[in-house]
């Protein structure tokens, strides 16, 4: 493994000329549980920089079967939600709840978002994913949650998309910083 969990742009070449499963490997875990996307972003080599692969990655989504996008948003988990509370995060996720306290709620916060997590899971069939890195504040996100559920399925899985295409790139530039 030659790049470990990280990219450089200076390293960005040797991702471009990899086959396909040291492609999936590098970078199957920046979509949660999906690393399907990274499969098929592989085929749109080469890539000239970060928002070049980003933007593969991202069509390789939107061109997806419906049931696969699905699976996708699916695949993210609750905020505070079962996954955190069993230790299951990626670590990843981990990391982007906790920054924003969502690892370590009183009894009441958690009762809240437990609640509004229940709402949007049965309206829409799957979890309310929020971007944690577009926010600053506990209290922006959870009202996010409870604006979204408002809205009609098809907005709101366009909406959990654009999350997505959001937390991603936040993944992508974290590997190339740490790189």
């Amino acid at each position: 493994m030659f790049l470990g969990y990280h990219i450089t742009a200076m390293l960005l070449s040797l991702l471009n000329a990899t086959d396909r499963p040291e492609f999936v490997a590098q970078l199957g875990a920046v979509f949660e549980h999906s690393p399907w996307v990274a499969e098929r972003a592989w085929e749109k080599r080469p890539l000239k920089d970060l928002p070049a692969l980003h933007a593969a990655m991202m069509a390789a989504v939107r061109a997806a079967p419906q049931a696969e996008i699905l699976g996708l948003i699916r695949a993210h988990p609750e905020l505070a939600g079962r996954e955190a509370l069993e230790g299951q995060l990626s670590a990843d996720s981990s990391g982007e709840q906790g920054r924003l306290g969502f690892t370590a709620l009183s009894r009441e916060e958690f009762l809240h978002i437990g609640e509004l997590n229940r709402q949007y899971r049965e309206k829409f069939g799957f979890p309310c994913i929020v971007a944690l890195l577009l926010h600053s504040t506990r209290e922006g996100v959870l009202d996010e949650m409870q604006r979204s559920l408002g809205n009609d399925r098809a907005t709101e899985i366009e909406r959990a998309l654009s999350q997505i295409g959001a937390i991603t790139m936040g993944r992508l530039q974290k590997m190339v910083e740490s790189g």
